[in-house]
């Protein structure tokens, strides 16, 4: 199977954004749970990793959940670490192979091509947790935005235990974003309270 989008778009935001966060916000709330920017960055060095895998199928029989909060590991150069494994992610997941079949990843299994869209709504929904959590904003692509909007509109009102909390009700005449980011149960008005 072809390629169905190419993750550089999303990849780049993400970058953007991690290079923006300075050492003294590592311990901001963000609105991804009970996570800290630290804990969220270290979940992002988890998952483009496993979302590389997956797209290899090196993952297949062996991946399992990744630690979370307060016990991941965050590498010292965290920003480096995760700009190099979103490339090697991006690169992965050009090649047509894989996109074939089923493949796995954090104990998941499912179709490769449906494993696609899940990183790219991990990387994209966990770039605006970091970015509003630092102050910056996040671009995303037009495309990536369709892609995910198709693959989140079905979602469970009570939302998806493990990956999103109860959907959040926002306006049908909302920004396309903020209304995929209800769907994952974020609020598209939440910002980080300054540290005292």
């Amino acid at each position: 199977m072809e390629p169905q989008f190419d993750f550089e778009p999303a990849a780049r935001s993400l970058v953007a954004v991690v290079d923006g966060i300075s050492d003294d916000q590592l311990g901001n709330p963000t609105p991804s749970g009970e996570s800290t920017v630290r804990d969220l960055l270290a979940h992002v060095v988890g998952l483009t990793e496993a979302f590389r895998q997956a797209a290899t199928k090196e993952s297949v029989g062996n991946s399992a959940p990744p630690p979370a909060g307060a016990d991941s590991p965050l590498p010292a150069e965290w920003r480096t670490v995760i700009a190099a494994q979103l490339d090697a992610l991006t690169a992965a997941w050009r090649v047509a192979q894989a996109w074939d079949g089923d493949t796995e990843a954090g104990g998941v299994e499912m179709p490769a091509a449906v494993m696609a869209i899940v990183a790219l709504d991990e990387i994209v929904i966990h770039g605006w947790d970091l970015a509003v959590a630092t102050g910056q904003t996040l671009r995303v692509d037009p495309a990536d935005l369709t892609i995910l909007h198709e693959f989140l509109r079905d979602t469970d009102p009570a939302g998806t235990p493990g990956l999103f909390g109860p959907i959040i009700e926002v306006p049908a005449d909302a920004a396309v974003f903020d209304r995929l980011l209800g769907l994952t149960g974020r609020d598209p008005a939440w910002r980080s309270a300054p540290v005292a």
